[in-house]
């Protein structure tokens, strides 16, 4: 027998949650932005203006995402209440495992709608510039921060981002000293700039003969990608550029030239790199971008009186300083009566003896 009831109240409480979400992003007012952005894309002048072009291209792409996450999600919540009215006018049971489909598949979309609201910082929808450095750990950290960004690359592709490898310093015989990556798509930045600061790894390592326990760490940094900024002037002689040549499989000019750029900012000591291009006009021109960034972060920072506001508490990498740890190596839980804390007691450490430590789970989003 269908639970007429528990449907019922399901429904109503998807079109409670959707008419806050309406009101949380005033999607009227989306409306009528989108409506205005469109009606200037279509002037000539725009299109002459290649950067202005891009921007409003930009602005349309996130609103078309935000009102089209909204109307899909009401266009789900109607098609299960004509769904549940069908099977109660047909007194046909057959269509219930649809509907709970079709409910289910509401309540997914809303809980994603409802973050993609949550997301409305200054620079939450624009494009990412990650960088992440090894480490404590000596090879181990190389080989984590790889794992890291392979991480990294399998989440963009699952969100359809656009991932661009911009420096990248390989270990020396393993793994990935440092990268710097940039992250393009809606809301790049809101969705990754909760990964900035310390992670550590925990797992038997691979390169040890002896199967010890390892722990690595390796640092996360996270900028929003910003064109231009009129509060911003950077002075040439504030800038010391040095070129070399681009590391990697090489071609027919890559490694033949210094096209790889380093600007050094000397007022604030903030050093970019790139040498994804193939020229160094190329190289500098996204280097001055990324420089751009991190000033205006800082200057953020330094606007809020906290560097927690946008890059968050500068710590080491080490021990103590993680936000997230992945622990991979055996271990069962033990109670320590003492404290009453639960504890790993750790399985092949060293010499046999057994070593306990607090063991943090990864939450998974």
């Amino acid at each position: 027998m269908i639970k007429v009831d528990e449907y019922q109240m399901r429904i109503r409480d998807l079109r409670k949650l959707l008419d806050e979400t309406a009101g949380a992003l005033d999607i009227e007012t989306l409306r009528n932005k989108l409506q205005t952005l469109r009606t200037e894309q279509e002037k000539p002048e725009v299109w002459q203006d290649l950067e202005k072009s891009k921007q409003i291209g930009r602005e349309i792409s996130v609103l078309e995402s935000k009102i089209g996450g909204f109307d899909k999600t009401a266009s789900s919540i109607e098609d299960s209440d004509a769904m549940l009215q069908l099977i109660l006018e047909e007194n046909d049971e057959s269509m219930v495992e649809e509907l709970d489909g079709e409910l289910q598949k509401a309540e997914e979309d809303m809980e994603q709608m409802r973050i993609r609201s949550l997301l409305r910082g200054k620079y939450d929808a624009n494009d990412a510039i990650m960088t992440l450095h090894s480490g404590a750990g000596g090879t181990e950290a190389c080989d984590w921060t790889e794992m890291l960004y392979r991480m990294y690359m399998m989440y963009c592709d699952k969100k359809g981002y656009k991932l661009e490898e911009l420096d990248r310093l390989d270990g020396d015989e393993a793994g990935i000293k440092s990268v710097t990556f940039t992250v393009s798509g809606v809301n790049a930045y809101g969705y990754l700039k909760a990964e900035k600061g310390v992670h550590r790894l925990v797992r038997i390592s691979p390169f040890d003969s002896n199967a010890r326990r390892q722990t690595s760490f390796s640092s996360v940094e996270v900028i929003p990608e910003i064109e231009e900024d009129n509060e911003i002037k950077i002075s040439p002689d504030e800038l010391k550029v040095d070129t070399y040549r681009s590391s990697g499989a090489g071609g027919q000019h890559v490694n033949k030239t210094e096209s790889a750029i380093r600007i050094t900012h000397l007022p604030t000591g903030i050093i970019v790199a790139c040498q994804n291009e193939r020229s160094q006009i190329q190289n500098r021109e996204r280097a001055m971008k990324m420089l751009i960034s991190k000033l205006i972060e800082k200057r953020e920072a330094d606007r809020l009186a906290t560097e927690q506001s946008i890059k968050g508490e500068i710590k080491k990498i080490e021990w103590g300083s993680q936000i997230r740890s992945y622990v991979f190596c055996p271990y069962t839980m033990v109670k320590d009566h003492r404290t009453g804390c639960e504890t790993a007691d750790v399985q092949g450490v060293m010499d046999g003896n057994v070593e306990p430590f607090i063991v943090d789970y990864l939450k998974k989003s």
